[in-house]
């Protein structure tokens, strides 16, 4: 047997260590809440603007241009206290790392590619009300067990992922909740997941575009949204795929992004059929003042194996009370 490894314990060199946090909560109206057409007033389970976490984030100065890096962040739901991600103690991320000139390279459950490629030109994020309403896993891209690079070079960044076994805690199907442990002995690409990204970021536009592909394993299952059912996804020779391109341009306080996201699932059997889905999204935002923003972000997606087309369109205002703290309402 062989091993390399990565370890980070208590230095004595120049190190820092951050603890850091978001709690963001509400109460929402949602008319039409049940097949009956009921309306509901309810606190959210999971997020309003932003996911509620706390992590800590730390580096140790190696000498020569090198830093040991780690970061340990725990997902939460303000609503219950209960944690998210499945119920793993730090279920949004967990690596330890070696950053210098070259980039960064990165050992445990980190972001996938597809994540990090999208926030420039996605307007709303990982909002309630956003892109993981027709696609859960656009705001859940991470994998367990990743290796990943990621490096920049004159507003050119290159970023590439390799999991080994992509999600193995809980034993649910929705995203961050456990569908695919992997790493299983004789099968060489069960659960895995590779994600690659290439993006371009200056003062005033930037462009990106990513691949990701998972594949399948015992117990999984393919996900899409509410109301349809997941696709089986348990042969290895399945390949759930996502391609994206994406663009944003900036000035003066207002900010106009769009893109693509194409999905093709193959589930590696005769027997099961995969399935495909096309979302198209275009928003904008503008500080009206330097403590209050307008935004917006616009939805379309298009489901050839369910039949099923549908519009969303997000609005928001947000207040800056202070330089940490925000109210917030949208529609």
């Amino acid at each position: 047997a062989g091993a390399c490894a990565l370890a980070a314990t208590g230095a004595h060199a120049q190190s820092s260590v951050t603890l850091y946090g978001i709690i963001d909560t509400g109460v929402e109206f949602v008319s039409h809440a049940n097949a009956a057409g009921d309306h509901v007033v309810r606190m959210p389970g999971v997020t309003g603007e932003l996911p509620s976490r706390w992590g800590l984030r730390g580096a140790e100065d190696l000498g020569g241009g090198y830093q040991a890096v780690f970061t340990l962040e725990s997902g939460f739901n303000v609503r219950g206290g209960d944690l998210g991600q499945g119920g793993r103690l730090f279920g949004r991320q967990a690596f330890v790392g070696l950053r210098g000139g070259f980039g960064t390279l990165a050992f445990g459950r980190q972001y996938t590619m597809t994540y990090l490629a999208l926030q420039g030109a996605d307007i709303i994020g990982p909002d309630i009300y956003g892109l993981g309403s027709f696609d859960a896993y656009v705001p859940n891209g991470r994998a367990d067990n990743a290796v990943t690079y990621v490096g920049s070079y004159r507003g050119v960044t290159f970023g590439a992922a390799y999991s080994f076994g992509r999600d193995g805690a809980g034993t649910g199907n929705s995203p961050g909740q456990g569908t695919c442990a992997g790493q299983v002995p004789g099968d060489a690409v069960q659960c895995r997941n590779w994600s690659v990204m290439l993006k371009y970021d200056s003062a005033y536009f930037g462009a990106a575009a990513s691949y990701e592909e998972q594949r399948g394993g015992t117990g999984a299952a393919a996900n899409f949204f509410d109301g349809v059912a997941p696709v089986a996804f348990t042969n290895s020779g399945g390949k759930d795929a996502r391609v994206h391109v994406s663009a944003y341009a900036q000035a003066a306080g207002a900010r106009i992004g769009a893109g693509w996201m194409g999905r093709r699932v193959s589930t590696g059997s005769p027997a099961a059929a995969g399935a495909r889905s096309d979302i198209f999204f275009a928003g904008a935002s503008y500080a009206i003042k330097p403590d209050f923003i307008v935004d917006g972000e616009g939805y379309r997606v298009i489901n050839s194996a369910h039949d099923t087309r549908a519009t969303m369109a997000t609005l928001r205002a947000t207040y800056l009370l202070s330089k940490r703290t925000a109210v917030y309402a949208q529609s």
